[in-house]
C-alpha cells in the first residue's frame, strides 16, 4: 500500500517563510482547491491520504514533505531549519509511529526532508540554508543502520535540493544544473529543465507518472519525448510560498494496512 500524508493550508499560508522569493499576496481559497486537486491527483495514482489536521498556528504546515524522511526500514523525524517550522513534526511523527521506527534529528543539527533525495540505497542530501552538517551526520548514522549510504552536495540559488533535482524515471534525474552540481549523479541518467523553466526541476514520482506543476510546458514535453507520463497539476498560490510539488505529501511505501 503506498501511503501519502498531507496537511491543507491555513490562513497563515500569508505568513509563510521565505528565502528565495519575494512575498506575493496568496488567495489562500484557491490554494485550498489547488490543495485538494493535488490530493485527488495523488489518490487517482493509487495514494490512501492520511490527512492530517489543520494547524493555523503553523504558517508553513502544509509542506510535509519536510519534516521527515521516510525509508524501507525507519522514519527521521527532521529538525527544520528555522525555528518556526519545528512544531510541524510532532504530528507528522505521531502518524508515521504505526509505520516505521522513529529517529530523530537533534540540536545543534537541522535538516528538512525536502533536501533529501533516494534511489536504490543511496540518500543524496542537500547542503542548504536550512540543512547543515551536524543534521547530515546525524541522518548518515540513522540511514547506515538501516543499510543505506549517503553522499552530500552543496545546493546554491534555491531553498532545497528537490527545487534543483528530482527522480523522474527509475534511474534518470530531473535537474536544474544552475542550482547543484550535476556531476553528484553521476550513475544516473540527467535531463536537464528547459533554461527558461527554472523552477521545473521539482516533481513528484509516483509509481510510472511523474506529478509536475501546471504551466511547466516545454520541461514537461522535454520529459514526455523520453517517454516519461506527466500529470500537471496547478500550483501557482502554493509556488508564492516557495513550494514545489513535492513539498506537500510524505510518499512512503507500506504492508501495514
Amino acid at each position: 500500500m503506498r501511503i501519502a500524508l498531507t496537511r491543507p493550508p491555513t490562513d497563515a499560508l500569508a505568513q509563510c517563510a521565505l528565502t528565495f522569493r519575494t512575498r506575493e499576496p496568496i488567495d489562500l481559497q484557491l490554494a485550498l482547491l489547488q490543495h485538494r486537486a493535488y490530493e485527488a491527483t495523488l489518490e487517482a495514482l493509487g495514494c490512501t491520504l492520511i490527512r492530517l489536521p489543520p494547524a493555523p498556528h503553523l504558517p508553513d504546515a502544509v509542506f510535509v514533505e519536510d519534516t521527515a524522511v521516510v525509508l524501507e526500514g525507519i522514519a527521521v523525524i527532521a529538525r527544520p531549519g528555522i525555528a518556526s517550522r519545528r512544531a510541524e513534526t510532532t504530528d507528522v511523527a505521531g502518524a508515521l509511529a504505526p509505520y516505521r521506527p522513529l529517529h530523530a534529528i537533534e540540536a545543534p543539527g537541522t535538516l528538512e526532508g525536502g533536501d533529501v533525495i533516494v534511489w536504490d540505497h543511496t540518500v543524496m542530501v542537500g547542503r542548504s540554508t536550512r540543512t547543515n552538517d551536524d543534521g547530515i551526520a546525524q541522518l548518515e548514522r540513522f540511514v547506515a543502520s538501516a543499510g543505506y549510504r549517503l553522499r552530500t552536495v552543496d545546493v546554491a540559488g534555491c531553498l532545497h535540493l528537490r527545487t534543483a533535482a528530482c527522480l523522474v524515471a527509475e534511474h534518470t534525474v530531473l535537474v536544474n544544473p544552475d542550482w547543484v552540481d550535476t556531476r553528484a549523479f553521476h550513475e544516473l541518467e540527467i535531463i536537464n529543465v528547459d533554461p527558461a523553466e527554472p523552477w521545473a526541476a521539482n516533481a513528484l514520482r509516483i509509481g510510472g507518472t511523474v506529478v509536475h506543476a501546471a504551466g511547466r510546458e516545454r520541461t514537461r514535453q522535454i520529459l514526455e519525448r523520453r517517454g516519461i507520463a506527466v500529470r500537471p497539476v496547478p500550483n501557482t498560490e502554493l509556488e508564492k510560498a516557495e513550494a514545489g510539488v513535492t513539498c506537500c505529501s510524505l510518499v512512503f511505501e507500506t504492508d501495514r494496512r
